[in-house]
């Protein structure tokens, strides 16, 4: 092999390269990171995978990597070194319902800011990505088309206009809660990094760290997440360790807290629809998203997509809990229903499913 480097396709306002790119480093594995403009589309990404999308890592084997959590979990397998899954059971399984809660939910205040207060900047950028030669008028043009979809995409996901003042409440005192707990930790479980960590950087860093009104409201109102933010993207790679004796840092249980309340009842509805979708249609392939359904946040109803995939990210965590022996999962349990978790415990899983491209299927 020639090139002993890892490729990573990918862009500054990706919400998932964030998240590969801040790992890449942490694990000091040697990677080149290339723009993915519309050439790199045309002749990289679309003939090995078939369908547009970033992140994608090309192994120096020439093994061609998708989906950032995948990503990770292959890279973990082939790079030694400390891990960014804790062994112990209640951090362990803290950490993968944060990764869903940053992979899966932070991305409606992310959309909304990014589309509601930064929308001129972001059709730019886009532009400038897609065609970095043309002029500027030309890539704004270009930006508008690319942008259109992603733009869109807020409004399905929940920021519907009378949904924004509640979303910036939630988002706000997520940013009180993570300020007080960055005031204790560099991290959110020690001074290691950890899986949940790499889910919230994809949102906290591309959207709302990097776009310029976002950046500078992070940067004023919640100094020390920026500054958590800046620890994620220039890491000391392979450092530091998980808190001893399986400690949650009571700092951390509003974060579990807030996941548990708005994003569990979600997705127990959404493993309902689900179900019902997959026995009113036998044999058929699950859509990328089956209709929509409300959901609650700081007291007001909005309305939502309903995203398969969401729950093949909750699966894993699933996994996990089920994997436990009766004393570790007791201890789980207990911190669980600390935080509010009793519809985790309580959940009632989907048919088994398995990623396919872009979204899932139903597992054989």
């Amino acid at each position: 092999m020639q090139n002993m480097s890892y490729q990573l396709y990918g862009a500054d306002i990706s919400y998932f390269t964030g998240k590969v790119r801040a790992y890449l480093r942490w694990k000091n594995i040697p990677f080149e990171e290339i723009a993915s403009d519309a050439g790199v589309y045309k002749e990289i990404i679309l003939p090995r995978l078939g369908f547009p999308v970033i992140p994608v890592v090309i192994a120096p084997d020439g093994t061609c990597l998708q989906d950032s959590t995948e990503i990770i979990d292959a890279l973990e397998l082939h790079h030694t070194g400390p891990s960014v899954y804790p062994d112990t059971p209640r951090q362990r399984l803290a950490s993968l319902l944060l990764e869903t809660y940053g992979d899966e939910w932070l991305v409606i205040p992310a959309m909304h800011y990014r589309w509601h207060y930064n929308r001129e900047w972001a059709i730019q950028a886009f532009g400038a990505l897609n065609a970095p030669n043309a002029s500027a008028a030309q890539q704004r043009e270009i930006g508008a088309r690319r942008a259109g979809p992603f733009a869109n995409a807020a409004v399905l996901l929940g920021a519907e206009p009378h949904m924004h003042s509640a979303i910036e409440a939630s988002y706000e005192s997520l940013l009180d809660d993570l300020s007080r707990h960055f005031a204790c930790h560099p991290f959110l479980f020690g001074d290691r990094p950890s899986i949940a960590d790499f889910g919230l950087i994809g949102p906290l860093y591309a959207h709302q760290y990097r776009d310029p009104k976002s950046g500078e409201h992070m940067r004023k109102k919640a100094p020390l997440v920026a500054q958590w933010v800046e620890r994620m993207q220039n890491p000391i790679p392979l450092s530091g360790g998980f808190l001893p004796d399986d400690e949650i840092p009571q700092t951390l249980l509003p974060v579990l807290r807030r996941m548990c309340i708005e994003q569990l009842p979600v997705l127990a509805d959404s493993a309902r629809q689900v179900r019902q979708w997959i026995k009113e249609h036998p044999g058929e392939e699950l859509p990328r998203a089956i209709g929509k359904h409300s959901f609650m946040l700081e007291g007001r109803e909005g309305q939502r997509i309903i995203r398969p995939y969401s729950l093949w990210m909750l699966q894993r965590a699933r996994d996990y809990y089920r994997s436990l022996h009766a004393e570790d999962k007791a201890a789980t349990e207990a911190m669980l229903q600390r935080v509010g978790g009793d519809v985790f415990i309580d959940f009632e899983d989907p048919p088994r499913l398995a990623r396919a491209g872009l979204s899932v299927k139903v597992a054989q």
